[in-house]
C-alpha cells in the first residue's frame, strides 16, 4: 500500500472514531486497523528519511574541497 493511500484511510478512520457514532465492536476493529496503518506510514516515513539522509551525505561528500590558501 502506498503512503498516500494509507494516510487517507487512516484519516477516515480517525474521523469516524471522533464522530462517536461507531458501535464499540466496530470502533475496536477500526482502532486496530488504524494502528496497522500508522505503523505502515511510520515505516515508510522512516525509510524515506533514511534515503534522504543518505543522498544528502553523498552530495556532501561529492563537493570539492576548496583549495587551502598559501601561507
Amino acid at each position: 500500500m502506498k503512503f498516500e493511500e494509507a494516510e487517507k484511510e487512516l484519516a477516515q478512520i480517525v474521523e469516524r472514531l471522533e464522530s462517536g457514532q461507531v458501535p464499540l465492536d466496530d470502533a475496536v476493529a477500526l482502532w486496530e486497523r488504524g494502528e496497522e496503518l500508522y505503523r505502515l506510514c511510520r515505516e515508510q516515513l522512516d525509510a524515506a528519511q533514511g534515503k534522504v539522509e543518505e543522498l544528502a551525505a553523498r552530495v556532501e561528500s561529492a563537493k570539492p574541497t576548496p583549495p587551502t590558501p598559501p601561507d
